[in-house]
């Protein structure tokens, strides 16, 4: 069996590729299709570890979740991580090869290609569909010599690509037509449709552009797909989606006098990864989640986190530089909860060390102090799944809770023990105690991706948490009944109302004779 190809490209960035790709998995995956998702290279920051423990796109995980599929290395081969403005991590077949510059990669395309190669060839030779995703734009003509995420690859495979137009962004017409004017001619010849994606509005009102961009190039629209926002829930892709101005508020009002829901605000780290971590605290209703940036206010906030981060010492010594650790040490003594995941655990340690230069130029930065600890970065990264056993009695000691790891600090307590959060039995069978918790639950932080995605656990903290917030408003014989919004269903909820918006607004019976795949 080989497997048919489509490809999604688009116009530029964020236009909605992941998205569609999504919904398009889940739509074939629907009809009985046995269909995968495929980003030769994707640069992203929010990650996600497989089975296996390979690193690969947080939007192939999602996109293989809309298939019904445990997500694999071979979706996503080549995987880039920024840690500074010229350089980047590089993962091949999912684990860290080397830091590069930009031009330094550029140069190792022909080792990467391989890899993108053999990992497309076993997804083909397993599933009857594989919908792959393009990245950023084909036009960019700087890097068509060895693209090989765009045409580059489309040409290689024989892909059929569907353009895609963000009209929201303004310009779509041009963008469509301007992006046939630069690819090169065998390249054009492989784009079979245009998709105009978040458009509002009369789609009637559109016809005119769309005829006349037809006649002009001679590609078919395939059609129109309504702006969606968070109505229907996709996990996004990367950091762009907090460019929001929404949700950067300024918060004024005192701590623990903000009324009946909690408000929790997780700081936009310039290397900020894995935000998808509090999804799922965005979707419970007695919560309102706010991304702030360092120099915001913390007043007005029950919960401050501190994510993970690509460059924690880097990121950490920006947030000294424009006073947060002040401003976090007087949200403390005012009563604040602070948690830090993954680098923001490690940030609120005494000390961050990279004696060997591992992840930046700084030797040691001082932490926050709030945890009894010490980080040192180390070569080797760890990327595994894990499940754990809540130790902590502050938020139901003896939980069950699963995620994953991603860091290359080890981190050690310094002085005297502290209570841990977690028993940690990884896919390995090796068992460990990871986070640690203070202040009777009110400040305590872990390496554990994805802990909030777990129902009981979420339910339980916000419960501690609603019940310490508002203690003196006389509401402690209700607070955990905190309604419970199952993650995984909202997950689904959302594959399958794209997939229904898809199979309404685009043309299936143009794209099904594409792919050649019926079902």
């Amino acid at each position: 069996m080989t497997a048919e190809l489509l490809m999604l490209q688009g116009t530029g960035s964020s236009v909605g590729k992941s998205a569609l790709v999504a919904g398009l998995c889940r739509l074939y995956h629907q009809r009985g299709i046995k269909v995968a998702p495929f980003k030769a290279q994707n640069m992203a920051l929010n990650s996600f570890i497989t089975p296996e423990g390979d690193e690969i796109g947080r939007a192939q995980a999602t996109q293989a979740e809309a298939c019904g599929l445990q997500p694999h290395v071979d979706m996503n081969p080549v995987l880039i991580k920024p840690n500074s403005d010229t350089g980047a991590q590089v993962i091949i077949h999912g684990k860290p090869v080397a830091n590069m510059s930009a031009a330094a990669y550029h140069g190792y395309k022909g080792t990467a290609w391989a890899a993108v190669s053999s990992s497309l060839q076993r997804l083909r030779e397993q599933y009857e569909l594989v919908i792959i995703e393009g990245a950023g734009s084909p036009a960019e003509i700087n890097l068509r010599d060895k693209d090989i995420v765009n045409m580059g690859l489309a040409i290689r495979v024989n892909a059929p690509v569907l353009l895609i137009g963000d009209i929201d962004k303004g310009g779509v017409f041009a963008s469509l037509v301007g992006t046939l004017e630069l690819v090169a001619n065998d390249e054009r010849e492989l784009i079979k449709g245009f998709i105009v994606n978040k458009f509002r509005g009369d789609v009637s009102l559109l016809e005119p552009g769309l005829v006349t961009i037809h006649k002009r190039t001679k590609v078919p629209f395939v059609g129109v797909v309504p702006w969606f926002g968070r109505e229907i829930y996709i996990p996004e892709e990367d950091g762009v989606a907090l460019d929001d101005s929404d949700r950067l508020p300024e918060p004024d009002s005192d701590v623990k006098t903000v009324g009946k829901k909690l408000r929790v605000g997780v700081i936009r780290l310039s290397h900020i990864s894995n935000f998808t971590d509090f999804d799922p605290l965005q979707h419970e209703p007695e919560v309102e989640l706010d991304y702030i940036v360092p120099g915001s206010l913390l007043a007005g906030y029950n919960l401050i986190i501190l994510p993970g981060s690509k460059n924690t010492l880097s990121d950490l010594t920006q947030l000294r530089e424009v006073g947060f650790a002040k401003r976090l040490a007087a949200f403390v003594d005012a009563g604040g909860a602070v948690i830090g995941i993954c680098g923001g655990f490690q940030m609120l340690g005494i000390n961050l060390l990279d004696p060997d230069n591992v992840e930046s130029g700084c030797k040691e930065v001082k932490g926050f102090g709030l945890l009894p600890m010490v980080t040192e970065m180390v070569s080797e990264k760890i990327t595994i799944q894990c499940r754990a056993q809540l130790e902590s009695k502050y938020f139901g000691s003896s939980l069950n809770v699963s995620g994953y790891e991603i860091h290359q600090g080890r981190t050690f307590v310094q002085g005297e023990m502290v209570e841990p959060l977690l028993k940690v039995t990884r896919e390995d069978g090796s068992e460990c105690m990871d986070g640690f918790v203070v202040e009777n639950g009110r400040i305590w932080g872990s390496y554990l991706h994805g802990i909030f995605d777990d129902d009981s656990f979420r339910k339980a903290y916000l419960g501690w948490l609603r019940k310490y917030s508002f203690a003196d408003e006389g509401s402690s014989g209700k607070v955990f009944g905190v309604p419970g919004v199952s993650y995984r269903q909202r997950k689904e909820d959302g594959f399958n109302a794209l997939a229904e918006l898809l199979s309404n607004s685009l043309d299936m019976k143009f794209i099904d004779q594409l792919t050649g795949v019926q079902g």
